[in-house]
């Protein structure tokens, strides 16, 4: 299977955004980190991409933000960003990386902190373990093991993939975590649009970026970070504004579980985009976009 990179939907947008890239070191490895949007805008927010992602996959929701400053670092592992040397790549290895970069990019503590996600529970988890962020925002937030969803069936099978790719050794390992036809099966599960050339240049993102991991160690711990914690573990313990962006079709976090999940955090609301599930922020950016704009507008007021 071919990897094609497709023009996006989202390309004369996303164009039109300054963009400013820097490299900011952080628990022992280099970190590329992009700075979309005017310099000097008046709110600022630090996004965090998902799981085998990295900054291509957030672009469309930047691209609609307008006059937000946003920052989006590469989590380690991914894209373009070295592993951590000393750290696991789990949930309290990324929390306590994301406490660091949060003090490296946002000194001032002035920035909404963002995530989708498996993004939103590293995000959620560093808010609840010190991170003070104005505010939080989690985009198709995790809030209940993927074990015990819907797609816990699927959810199993993709374990034994990992498994077997972990036992196997190391070059055969990591080409079955690369495989593009198990890519493929993920990424049809995923999409909820009916809007056939958008289908087909969300799978050739897939495919592009999907493989895009450093090496089988990283993301063997991410994955079952993924699929062992989610935000409500840490629900209870963010003190700050939350924003939860979830969406209508999401089979992989239900909307029965955002409602549940919402009033387990001291002060949050809950967004429901309509008519689209998981990869909402490739299928519905300007909606995902206007929803974090209004609450980053209410929640930060004039300051930053």
């Amino acid at each position: 299977m071919a990897t094609t990179a497709l023009p996006s939907p989202y390309a004369e947008r996303i164009a039109r955004v300054p963009v400013r890239v820097q490299e900011v070191a952080v628990r022992g490895t280099v970190t590329p980190v992009r700075t979309y949007g005017p310099a000097g805008a008046r709110h600022r927010v630090v996004f965090l991409h998902g799981l085998r992602g990295d900054h291509h996959g957030l672009e469309p929701i930047v691209a609609h933000l307008g006059a937000l400053e946003v920052v989006v670092p590469e989590l380690p592992g991914f894209g373009a960003a070295a592993p951590m040397p000393a750290d696991r790549h789990d949930i309290a290895g990324y929390a306590a990386w994301t406490r660091e970069l949060l003090a490296a990019v946002d000194p001032g503590g002035d920035a909404v902190l963002a995530g989708h996600s498996f993004g939103s529970i590293v995000a959620a988890a560093a808010v609840a373990g010190g991170a003070r962020p104005r505010a939080l925002v989690l985009v198709n937030p995790i809030a209940t093991s993927a074990l015990a969803g819907p797609h816990r069936v699927l959810t199993k099978l993709t374990v034994l993939h990992h498994r077997l790719a972990a036992a196997l050794p190391e070059r055969a390992g990591t080409w079955l975590l690369r495989n593009r036809l198990v890519t493929r099966i993920a990424s049809v599960a995923m999409v909820t649009t009916r809007d056939r050339g958008l289908r087909r240049w969300i799978h050739a993102e897939h495919d592009r970026y999907f493989g895009g991991f450093a090496g089988r160690r990283n993301l063997l711990e991410s994955f079952h970070a993924s699929v062992s914690h989610d935000v409500a573990e840490f629900a209870a313990d963010v003190p700050v504004p939350t924003l939860l962006v979830a969406a209508e079709l999401d089979d992989i976090a239900p909307r029965a579980a955002q409602e549940a999940l919402r009033p387990r955090f001291p002060d949050a609301r809950l967004v429901v985009v309509p008519g689209t599930g998981h990869l909402a922020h490739y299928e519905a950016p300007r909606e995902v976009a206007a929803a974090i704009a209004e609450f980053v507008g209410s929640a930060t007021g004039s300051a930053r």
